[in-house]
């Protein structure tokens, strides 16, 4: 089982990138097979809408993101983390989601009906974690949901969503036990839900034999 850990921050050490690595160390807890990126780290250009993916599902930009998409397509589930700038994740982020466009396959005569590689591939499975400076809610704006509501489109159940407030200054997150206790508890729902998954997968043979189903 591998879990990716995907963080939109360009601070290192900061609080997102903390919280990420939590998530990922309850995760190795549970048995998971772990790897961490940093956005920042990555040359990734813009999506242009060009549809060179439409065929292949295989992105024709020629940069850093053809390093991760493997990575990507390797991993059970993901966590992605971004702080909130301008009530929304980071540009990093923000390019990373757009560019995993290319996993989106729509009908020739009608674009309503669309899928991600992921469904047909049996689905997959992610975690999110927001982070804000400021202390009411509404500020973190969409940070959360421009994550989750791509990964859902993208063919993942978001298993859940960490949304911690009051952090700006660098390693704060380290002295918040709840934003710790709740990014550990995000980490093991996502390696738990994996698991099940896979138990499921084991049983299902005796699932069909039970209904005489030919599947």
């Amino acid at each position: 089982m591998k879990i990716l850990g995907v963080i939109g921050s360009n601070r290192k050490k900061g609080n997102t990138s903390r919280l990420v690595q939590e998530v990922i160390r309850a995760a190795q807890q549970e048995g998971a097979e772990t790897e961490i990126i940093f956005l920042g780290d990555y040359s990734i250009k813009d999506c242009t809408g060009c549809e060179g993916c439409k065929d292949t599902y295989k992105c024709i930009i020629n940069d850093d993101m053809q390093k991760i998409y493997p990575l990507l397509l390797e991993a059970d589930g993901i966590i992605l983390g971004s702080p909130t700038y301008f009530y929304n994740i980071s540009a990093n982020m923000k390019a990373f989601i757009d560019r995993c466009y290319c996993f989106e396959v729509f009908a020739e005569e009608d674009r309503s009906c669309w899928l991600s590689i992921n469904e047909v591939l049996g689905g997959k499975y992610a975690a999110v974690i927001a982070v804000c400076e400021q202390h009411d809610e509404k500020d973190m704006g969409f940070t959360p949901e421009a994550m989750s509501k791509p990964l859902e489109a993208l063919g993942y159940r978001v298993v859940d969503t960490v949304r911690v407030l009051e952090l700006f200054k660098a390693d704060e997150a380290s002295r918040n036990d709840k934003a710790i206790e709740q990014s550990r508890k995000a980490g093991k729902r996502l390696v738990k839900t994996i698991k099940l998954r896979k138990y499921v997968e084991m049983k299902i043979e005796e699932f069909k034999k039970t209904y005489n189903v030919q599947v």
